[in-house]
């Protein structure tokens, strides 16, 4: 056994101590004139969910109801984000859609059949998030005709990182009122004039 280890002093806990809670601030109602990032959804405060992109359509939605959330992350087993699964994705029209043009039922459906994949995913970068209000992601998000907009920066590694997401019922429950959601950004060039 290595001897250059030693056990590092210990005590019992005092009566009164506490948990340790996130530095992520949580807030009750929000403006359209605060900064972006309060409601901003980061994962260097909250892990992002997963599932696998063979999941059956059942099994994902027992996993968002157990986790709380409304979007699933697709990443292949390195890690590598593969796509993304919302619930208007299990609730909408994609089964439908699939089950008319591949047949089959509904409970055969996978993740892989009706989630959006990477190449169809557009975010937010980071930078311009920080100098950004709540009323520009929900002007971006009506624009977008996305309920979720997501996050992300370059590694140091030179590698894209999804870092966060905003969520529209998230923001609509902070604020008080209801996004109205146009129709669905179909070009990047769309987004980017959204974004401008």
């Amino acid at each position: 056994m290595n001897t250059n280890y030693r056990s590092l002093p210990h005590a019992l806990l005092e009566p009164g101590t506490s948990i340790s809670q996130s530095q992520h601030p949580e807030i009750d109602a929000i403006t359209l004139a605060d900064k972006a990032e309060l409601v901003l959804t980061d994962f260097a405060y909250i892990r992002p969910f997963t599932i696998s992109s063979t999941a059956p359509i059942d099994q994902i939605n027992d996993k968002m109801i157990a986790c709380g959330v409304r979007l699933l992350f697709i990443t292949r087993a390195d890690g590598v984000l593969y796509g993304l699964v919302t619930f208007t994705d299990l609730f909408g029209e994609k089964p439908v859609r699939y089950i008319q043009q591949h047949g089959g039922s509904r409970e055969k459906i996978l993740a892989q059949d009706i989630m959006t994949p990477l190449a169809q995913l557009e975010a937010l970068p980071k930078n311009k998030v920080a100098r950004a209000s709540v009323g520009d992601i929900v002007e971006t998000i009506k624009a977008t005709g996305r309920q979720h907009m997501l996050v992300s920066h370059t590694h140091a590694d030179g590698g894209q990182v999804v870092s966060g997401l905003f969520s529209s019922t998230h923001i609509e429950k902070l604020l008080g009122i209801e996004i109205e959601l146009s129709p669905r950004a179909q070009t990047f060039a769309d987004l980017e004039r959204a974004l401008s």
